[in-house]
């Protein structure tokens, strides 16, 4: 019998190609299938293979995963990143064409990569070739049925012109903190997304500068986090590369390079750079937390990287780590980490050592010229602490704690408390933070206006430690006085103050004292981060979360201090006492006594 060949219309294949469902798949498969690199970018030019930077697989992999819908990618420099997300819109492109939006740190920065990375992978890539519109402007991209929007951070217009479903922002931390007089260039592109909420897909990849910078503050909030584990050759143990771990001689570069030799955290054995190529193959991507897949984290750094050696990275930290700004690129670029540079810090360990004097809680120094007070106002409860100061402006805690009702906190700055010569002294002045409760805090001081007075925080630099202001509220507080403060400048105090001696104006607590107060008072260091595109250094907590409630009363004692006028008490040591000169007239002496006072020859 004869077999009869029908040739199908053409409109009867598009409508196919176009009803075709999303195959099985992956990115790394399309891109181990298609991907042909550039000789102009690419050290290696060729097809390209994932296993030559496995640790990208998975990463590549989660962008087909329906649950996930956001993905943040933390990495040192020069490790594939740009790849992966050129591999994504390949993919994209190819397989499951929708719009798709990249943001770059500029427009300029935008349109180079088009010209030089994105066209070019197109016309290596057949398939991606043959949907390409080459009548494209070069910050948007035609193709059969899609587009490719290239957007800059710094141009608004760019960032809300169409709507999108895969949005992809590349080296986030370098984006200005607002696209001109707009917002966040980050939420300028998200809301370019809401018209494919259920099915979106953003990658957010950078390498980070410091602690709040956005891929960072990314990372922490994401829903699971992972990191790339690789086992010892030696004891088969599972462990995370880490920089503590490479040990070398810091006395050159040259010699770091020469001695630098990775250790197993779990057995102590040597790990050579051909084990770690070895290592880096099989290594797997573990959730170090774990929760919904909507949002995922990825973080590695250069250790991971197969054109690096241990040697190499010896020789970059030692090169760079008495140079600030040389060693911040190392940290951000080599470890992918954020720069943290502590500039001020107090350890609880410190204070026990050096800050703790032989009297007991609750006895005044017998040599005290004020007594002052601070409170810290939380939800259902105050903390408080009484400190004593010298006329030389050291100090000692007193003592404090925590009370529930304002009527406690009345009862313990109004009692005396007693000197070892059984000497009566009482609270001077006491100041009462407002950040919490704050009209229940202006009535309360307004009934108490003769030993307390309402404080609050600065959010900015004051040009002074403190300045005054009035209340203009309805209420009991109308007209009062309020004390705007300095924080930052009294924890500087406060902190050169526990390095002082006795006689110098230290600061000191008394023996015995509570490990809860200690740890209060050493929670917070000083660090150096980056505000509006400048280096500032804060205050800030060691870990999030952690209280720091006697620290803040410590600050608001020593601004009720200042209030008093401990300065000029202190000062008025230092005057010159006034000398009143008599003169006198010579006594008479007569010639007697003058012969008698002189042997004569």
């Amino acid at each position: 019998m004869e077999t009869k060949h029908y040739k199908t219309p053409d409109f009867i294949k598009e409508a196919l190609v176009a009803l075709k469902p999303v195959g099985k798949q992956t990115v790394s498969q399309w891109a181990d299938s298609n991907r042909i690199l550039d000789s102009r970018t690419s050290a290696l030019p060729g097809r390209w293979k994932t296993a030559f930077t496995p640790y990208l697989q998975k990463i590549m992999d989660s962008f087909n995963d329906p649950a996930v819908e956001e993905i943040v990618i933390v990495k040192p420099t020069q490790v594939g990143g740009t790849e992966a997300i050129l591999n994504m819109i390949g993919y994209v492109v190819d397989v499951d064409p929708s719009p798709m939006m990249v943001v770059y740190p500029t427009e300029v920065l935008g349109e180079s990569i088009s010209l030089n990375r994105i066209q070019p992978m197109i016309e290596l890539v057949p398939s991606l070739r043959k949907k390409y519109d080459s009548n494209s402007k070069r910050l948007e991209l035609q193709f059969s049925g899609m587009y490719l929007a290239i957007s800059g951070a710094n141009s608004p217009s760019s960032l809300a012109s169409r709507p999108c479903r895969y949005l992809f922002l590349d080296e986030v931390d370098k984006y200005p903190s607002n696209a001109g007089k707009e917002a966040d260039p980050r939420s300028l592109a998200r809301e370019r997304t809401n018209t494919y909420k259920n099915d979106r897909k953003i990658v957010q990849v950078s390498t980070p500068t410091m602690e709040n910078g956005a891929i960072w503050q990314a990372f922490q909030k994401a829903d699971t986090q992972y990191n790339n584990f690789v086992t010892c050759p030696h004891c088969k143990e599972e462990f995370v590369f880490k920089f503590k771990q490479l040990k070398f001689d810091k006395e050159s570069p040259d010699k770091a390079r020469e001695t630098a030799i990775y250790i197993c955290e779990h057995c102590g054995a040597t790990i050579s750079d051909y084990e770690k190529s070895q290592m880096i193959k099989f290594g797997q991507w573990r959730a170090i937390k774990e929760g919904s897949r909507r949002n995922i984290a990825f973080h590695f750094n250069t250790f991971y990287s197969p054109w690096v050696r241990f040697s190499d990275i010896a020789y970059e930290f030692v090169s760079s780590y008495k140079h600030p700004t040389l060693l911040m690129n190392f940290i951000n670029s080599w470890l992918a980490e954020p720069f943290k540079q502590v500039s001020g810090s107090i350890s609880a360990d410190g204070i026990l050592k050096y800050n703790t004097r032989n009297y007991p809680m609750g006895q005044v120094h017998h040599k005290a010229v004020l007594l002052t007070g601070g409170v810290d106002v939380q939800k259902g409860c105050f903390y408080y602490t009484i400190r004593v100061w010298l006329n030389n402006m050291t100090s000692y805690n007193l003592c404090h704690g925590q009370v529930f009702t304002y009527a406690e906190l009345e009862d313990v700055f109004n009692r005396q408390y007693f000197d070892r010569y059984q000497n009566p002294h009482i609270v001077n002045l006491c100041c009462v933070d407002t950040g919490y409760n704050t009209d229940e805090v202006y009535d309360f001081c307004a009934k108490n206006s003769h030993w307390c007075m309402p404080i609050k925080g600065s959010s900015v630099k004051m040009l002074s430690r403190y300045r005054m202001s009035r209340i203009n509220k309805d209420g009991l507080a109308n007209g009062m006085l309020l004390c705007v403060l300095d924080t930052e400048s009294y924890k500087d105090t406060l902190n050169a103050r526990m390095k002082r001696g006795e006689d110098e104006g230290g600061w000191y607590i008394y023996d015995g004292c509570d490990v809860d107060y200690i740890e209060m008072i050493a929670s917070e260091h000083k660090v150096v981060e980056k505000v509006r595109g400048r280096l500032v250094e804060r205050w800030v907590q060691k870990q999030t979360g952690r209280d720091n409630h006697y620290w803040d009363c410590e600050v608001y004692a020593a601004a009720a201090a200042d209030l008093c006028g401990l300065r000029t008490i202190a000062a008025e040591r230092f005057k010159p006492k006034e000398v009143k000169i008599v003169e006198e007239s010579p006594p008479k002496v007569s010639s007697n006594n003058y012969f008698k006072s002189k042997k004569v020859f």
